[in-house]
């Protein structure tokens, strides 16, 4: 077994199709699916169940993926290691992100890595913050940037704080409050909410604040992205609360402070016990 056979297998986990993942590998499809099937042979269980339509993971298959990826990613990381320690900084950094980072102007970031760092490249994920804390603890990502309620922190990975933020309402142009700079929390307690997803960091902010109001609201649509939630304000659905940080994205829209509304607070999170060189070098560049 080699790591060239293992990565091949990867790919077709992937993509579920032998044509696209030798597209995505860059080899032609013969030579990958000989390279499977002798795999296949060495091990003596078939990985993948297959015909002319479709490709699926065999039980064997299933099984045996967790374990291909940390090879992979074993493989991968010894040999940044040794350049790394040659003066060289390559690998991946694999870096999770919420929707409405404003604390850092993450394209500019990357720039500087690539400019610093040409080797190294990136993997990018969107999530919710717990789930990007999660996976940083179980080594699938590098570096997270989360959104928390006031108070909160991350645990079990290192963290920073970045930036603190207050919700401001975002309503239409032509909402009763359109003309007002300030509400009280208890003013918005009847609108229609467009919100962040019940249970999500996103969401929690604005829950507990509500909560600590004595105060209760309709969550009229949910939505993982700040895009939509504000498209259902300009279509006069919906009200939203949400960090004033984001302004750029309220053109069109009215914004009003919230006495006793909801605060955020952006947070840099790693894995501060096994940091690859990679992810250091991405650090280096955030300023303290």
């Amino acid at each position: 077994m080699d790591l060239q056979q293992i990565r091949y297998v990867l790919a077709v986990a992937e993509h579920r199709s032998f044509t696209r993942a030798a597209r995505a590998c860059f080899v032609v499809q013969s030579a990958l699916s000989h390279q499977i099937a002798a795999l296949e042979k060495e091990l003596g269980v078939r990985l993948f169940a297959r015909s002319s339509r479709r490709v699926e993971l065999t039980a064997s298959g299933e099984a045996f993926l967790p374990a291909a990826r940390q090879a992979v990613e074993a493989a991968e990381r010894a040999a940044a290691e040794a350049a790394s320690a040659a003066g060289e900084i390559r690998g991946t950094v694999r870096i999770g992100i919420i929707p409405t980072v404003t604390a850092v102007d993450l394209p500019a970031l990357l720039r500087l890595l690539h400019e610093a760092h040409p080797e190294v490249t990136v993997s990018l994920r969107m999530g919710r913050s717990d789930e990007i804390v999660t996976e940083i603890r179980h080594g699938r990502l590098d570096i997270g940037i989360l959104g928390l309620a006031a108070g909160q922190s991350p645990s079990g990975v290192s963290s920073r704080e970045l930036a603190r933020d207050r919700h401001v309402a975002v309503v239409a142009p032509d909402h009763r409050l359109a003309r007002r700079r300030r509400v009280r929390l208890e003013e918005l307690a009847d609108e229609r909410f467009a919100d962040f997803p019940a249970d999500s960091p996103g969401r929690t902010q604005t829950d507990l604040a509500f909560a600590e109001a004595g105060l209760t609201r309709e969550v009229a649509f949910e939505s993982t992205t700040a895009d939509l939630i504000l498209g259902l304000v300009r279509q006069r659905l919906a009200v939203a609360l949400l960090p004033s940080a984001l302004d750029d994205e309220f053109q069109g829209l009215h914004t009003l402070d919230v006495m006793n509304g909801p605060t955020r607070t952006e947070h840099l999170a790693w894995d501060g016990f096994n940091t690859s060189p990679a992810a250091a070098a991405l650090l280096e560049l955030l300023p303290e």
